[in-house]
């Protein structure tokens, strides 16, 4: 079956068939229904015609990645997120529509784009920013999303969040317990919600154990975790211990400190955050704040069902990441 029979048997031209398969404006309602009519009886995208003449669901969730894609390619974070996503999705017959867009505002031209075409039923934002525009855009388009953040900044919208202000408190207890005075912390992208959160966390567990810390920013890459650990070995007040942002910039760091000279850990500690395999296939092993990446998918997959239900707005607590304690990191050491 070809757009040529429909055609043909609707009365109308190619065009106007692909406008009305595709939901798109061209053709009159009168027109529109005459064609999907004619698609629906001869078998062409049966479920897709029927959706659009019924105005159901579009059994599709959304997700829109406003990040670098030479990062993305290589940071596993959002690898296993994906896959936390799908194992749940994959048993409700739902698929997942990816986007990679260059900036934020190629995101909120997505989310209308989608609205319009009636492309999926909810979506899953992340990366969420303070006073993030998003918030107000997918209320105006009355199109249901689950956030990916703290609920301090994400209003009375449906989030689901890991304790980073108790686990940042933890990580540093810890190296202080190891006689480290001097942490550094590398971070991601300090535009990001979630990074300014452990940013103050770190400053004030450093302060509250004892401590002096020091940030870096950088961006998650690998790149930013060689220039950043490059920077704070070689400027004043070295660190004796590195806290990173994810599990990329602290594997990128281990190069790095090869490359200075500096032994891991017997000079520097080096405390990973997220806990990927790649912690796991280094030397040595990085010790990491550990959380279950794809334990957070699923359960965000779990609240865009529950949104569709008719489950009101709420915050869910989904972990604080633990500390993982491996070969990069050990007591401080010893003067002379």
């Amino acid at each position: 079956m070809t757009i040529n029979e429909i055609a043909r048997r609707s009365g109308v031209s190619k065009g106007a068939v692909s406008y009305a398969l595709n939901n798109r404006p061209g053709v009159s309602a009168e027109t529109r229904a005459r064609i999907l009519a004619v698609a629906d009886q001869l078998g062409w995208a049966p479920n897709r015609t029927a959706r659009l003449l019924s105005g159901s669901r579009t059994d599709t969730f959304g997700l829109v990645l406003a990040r670098d894609p030479r990062t993305l390619a290589n940071e596993p974070f959002y690898m296993e997120f994906v896959a936390g996503l799908e194992s749940v999705l994959s048993t409700r017959s739902y698929a997942l529509l990816l986007q990679v867009c260059v900036d934020l505002d190629s995101e909120l031209q997505t989310y209308r784009k989608w609205t319009s075409e009636r492309r999926v039923d909810a979506v899953v934002v992340v990366d969420v920013r303070v006073d993030d525009p998003r918030l107000p855009l997918l209320a105006a388009l009355e199109l249901p999303a689950v956030f990916v953040a703290d609920p301090s900044v994400t209003a009375a919208s449906t989030t689901v969040w890991t304790d980073d202000t108790a686990a940042m408190d933890a990580a540093v207890a810890y190296l202080v317990g190891l006689g480290h005075v001097a942490i550094a912390r590398v971070s991601g992208l300090d535009d990001l919600s979630h990074v300014q959160i452990r940013d103050r966390a770190f400053l004030a567990a450093a302060a509250a154990h004892g401590a002096v810390g020091r940030i870096h920013v950088a961006d998650f890459s690998a790149e930013g975790g060689r220039t950043g650990t490059r920077a704070l070995l070689e400027g004043p007040d070295a660190p004796t211990a590195i806290m990173f942002d994810n599990d990329l910039m602290a594997v990128a760091a281990l190069s790095a400190l090869a490359e200075l000279g500096v032994a891991v850990p017997s000079q520097v500690s080096v405390l990973a955050w997220d806990d990927s395999t790649l912690c796991e296939i280094t030397h040595p092993q990085l010790s990491a704040m550990s959380h279950d990446v794809m334990g957070l998918g699923a359960h965000v997959a779990r609240r865009l069902f529950d949104l569709l239900e008719g489950a009101p707005p709420a915050a869910h607590l989904d972990s604080t990441p633990r500390l993982v304690v491996r070969g990069s990191t050990a007591p401080v050491p010893s003067a002379g």
